[in-house]
């Protein structure tokens, strides 16, 4: 059915919300004669306290509201929560969640902190796996910003297998849909602006103390490649060929040795991205996954509603049609009224849906309003 045709059907008294131009009902969206199934995500942080039926309960309001699949956090850079058989395990949590999941008809994919490893036994026996800035100090030793920046250099073999391992055990679950990347990166370089003073620091150029990866790997392979030592260059941050190689780095890694796995067992494979890619290192465009869930934290950029919409847009134009973009909104910083302005924003700039973070940020009158959201868009 067309969107012309939809409005005649239900007379214009009947069609509820249109957010410029964009109908919704029962999960679709209309649109310049075209329609858009729309799905939702939600990320669920760990939590091995509540009780079945409790997950249940939560599990009911969020397929009610208009949630289609669920992340549950399995790996969070010190601890499995799965039954792994390489990784230190805090508990078989995404055991349970799968079952109580499916039973309330949601999907499950499995977030996994991908880059980030805190395991003492890994960063104090091979120190040599961890990134190095450009003032050769490690992030075993000196991470940026936080303590738990301690990133794995993507270029290391060693550093691949380690994570490869966990792809794998995760895509032998049978009951798990997909496997979605988070911190599939390198750290900020530049820090989004309304965080700096957080962190005190002013990051008005590229510094050699968030510029990473400087380790002998990277810099050994760049010099086969190009014939340069990195910190050779007068600037090394802002040559091309070298931040390219940064950027291919962590492509290979996705789409050479972790996307293959996830097709082979017949699993879907996302990753949480950022808008300002550059100042990660990562050039998720290119990627070859089946979803992009771009964590546009308006509040992170001093952004607003049409912040929002425009870097959705930006993200929906670099994917051009090649799979579907689902708008990350920081629930926290956003009350049920404003949660619903930014799911039409992400709507109306194209996104297949949203995904929200977290769950248990959400209020009731945030499922609520969700919820009559959802309802508004027509059945197929």
């Amino acid at each position: 059915m067309k969107r012309s045709e939809f409005i005649k059907v239900l007379g214009l008294g009947a069609v509820g919300l249109m957010a410029n131009g964009v109908f919704l009902r029962h999960g679709l969206a209309y649109d310049n004669d075209q329609i858009r199934k729309i799905k939702n995500w939600a990320w669920i942080t760990t939590d091995l306290e509540i009780s079945d039926d409790d997950w249940l309960r939560k599990f009911s309001v969020m397929r009610n509201a208009g949630i289609d699949a669920v992340l549950p956090e399995i790996f969070n850079s010190r601890e499995a929560y799965y039954a792994s058989q390489h990784l230190p395990v805090g508990g078989e949590w995404l055991e349970r969640i799968l079952t109580l999941a499916k039973k309330e008809g949601l999907e499950a994919h499995a977030w996994m902190w991908s880059m980030p490893c805190n395991i003492p036994e890994i960063y104090e026996k091979y120190p040599e796996w961890y990134i190095v800035n450009g003032n050769g100090e490690s992030s075993v030793v000196k991470p940026a910003y936080v303590d738990y920046y301690k990133f794995l250099c993507p270029s290391r073999e060693e550093v691949k297998e380690f994570i490869e391992k966990r792809v794998k055990e995760l895509a032998n679950y049978d009951e798990l849909d997909g496997i979605h990347l988070d911190y599939i990166r390198l750290p900020d370089v530049i820090i989004a602006e309304a965080l700096q003073p957080r962190y005190n620091v002013v990051q008005d150029r590229e510094y050699p103390e968030f510029d990473y990866c400087y380790c002998e790997v990277c810099r050994s392979k760049f010099k086969e490649q190009t014939g340069i030592d990195p910190l050779e260059l007068e600037n090394p941050s802002q040559n091309e060929e070298w931040r390219q190689f940064r950027y291919d780095s962590v492509t290979s890694l996705v789409n050479d040795r972790l996307v293959p796995i996830a097709k082979r067992h017949g699993k879907k494979i996302t990753a949480a991205v950022f808008p300002n890619w550059e100042a990660v290192r990562q050039q998720w465009m290119v990627w070859k996954l089946d979803a992009f869930l771009p964590m546009l934290y308006h509040n992170f950029y001093y952004g607003d509603m049409e912040w929002i919409e425009t870097q959705t847009q930006k993200g929906v134009a670099a994917l051009a049609g090649r799979a579907p973009l689902y708008t990350g909104l920081f629930v926290p910083e956003l009350n049920p009224d404003e949660l619903r302005q930014a799911v039409q924003a992400s709507l109306n700039a194209y996104a297949a849906g949203v995904s929200l973070f977290h769950a248990n940020a959400l209020s009731e009158d945030h499922w609520r309003n969700l919820s009559e959201i959802m309802r508004l868009a027509p059945q197929e």
